[in-house]
């Protein structure tokens, strides 16, 4: 069962959103630790009252909030898929997405909220990932399945190819992200690493003309 399972839906009343604005604006600046309710309220705009009332302690509040951006990131990203259309062209958009998804600022911090909270709450990184790269990993799949079936591409293990490309995709600009190193990067820099998945990933499994 998923972490989205398995805990109960919050309750959406008038300022539910206007609460996770908040949650995003604090736990973006202060971490999920350095994040305190009084502040969320504050920056909500709303009493620590009617915070309660929709979340009973700021895990939940982190996990919702995170789960709504990522589906936000995930749909915007995943609307350029056209299963129809050639593996080159649609791999090229999907990892044109993905690197954008991957370097941004949000990911960067909530991905690092994520691994440092790993051994007490392994729940809000599950809802991270559910939420949202393993969306991505499910549409890239259904396409591979569905190039596969034109005979575009020749997959055995579709689980393993979608894993693979979303790898290609990290290659050097996400590890310098994660560890701090470099902030921002050019586009030259993302097609670099966006050519050089694409291609590698045809090299091994793209059907002979």
């Amino acid at each position: 069962m998923s972490a989205v399972q398995d805990r109960a839906r919050p309750h959406k009343g008038r300022k539910y959103d206007q609460v996770l604005d908040g949650a995003r604006t604090v736990f973006l600046m202060a971490g999920f630790e350095g994040a305190s309710v009084d502040d969320i309220a504050r920056a909500a705009g709303v009493s620590k009252a009617t915070l309660y009332s929709y979340f009973p302690d700021k895990r939940f509040m982190f996990m919702e909030m995170a789960e709504r951006e990522c589906s936000r990131q995930a749909a915007a990203a995943l609307q350029v898929i056209d299963m129809t259309a050639p593996p080159a062209q649609v791999l090229r958009l999907a990892a044109q997405r993905l690197m954008q998804v991957l370097l941004s600022d949000f990911s960067q911090r909530i991905f690092r909220v994520c691994v440092a909270e790993a051994d007490r709450f392994p729940e809000l990184g599950r809802a991270f990932y559910e939420s949202g790269p393993a969306l991505g990993r499910a549409r890239i799949m259904d396409y591979l399945r569905q190039a596969h079936a034109r005979g575009e591409v020749d997959i055995t293990d579709f689980e393993l190819a979608a894993d693979q490309f979303a790898e290609l995709c990290k290659a050097d600009l996400w590890t310098r992200a994660v560890f701090g190193i470099q902030a921002r990067f050019t586009d030259k820099d993302i097609d670099r690493v966006v050519d050089g998945a694409v291609s590698t990933f045809l090299a091994r499994y793209a059907c002979a003309p």
